[in-house]
């Protein structure tokens, strides 16, 4: 198995400003080379997330993340992304 960090990073869909958007934690995996700024930079790009959308990361255990995964399939708002962008998945 190749070396992994795991994260935990705050993003903002919707819209933004507008007072209409939604705060998710994400739990995403990346090589242990990644910094966190490494992390951010792919955070900003993925789909959905809007500009300026990246909130906050830390580094988690991977015991979290694979309980922040799970919370992940039951989020509501990331159901309903997914379904409309399966690359968010």
């Amino acid at each position: 198995m190749k070396q992994q960090k795991f994260w935990k990073v705050i993003l903002r869909y919707g819209h933004v400003g507008q007072f209409n958007e939604v705060s998710v934690a994400r739990y995403l995996a990346f090589p242990a080379h990644f910094s966190i700024m490494d992390v951010y930079d792919h955070a900003k790009e993925m789909p959905g997330v809007k500009e300026k959308g990246v909130m906050g990361a830390k580094q988690v255990s991977f015991a979290e993340f694979k309980s922040g995964r799970r919370e992940e399939d039951e989020d509501f708002y990331l159901r309903k992304l997914k379904t409309f962008n399966p690359r968010t998945a």
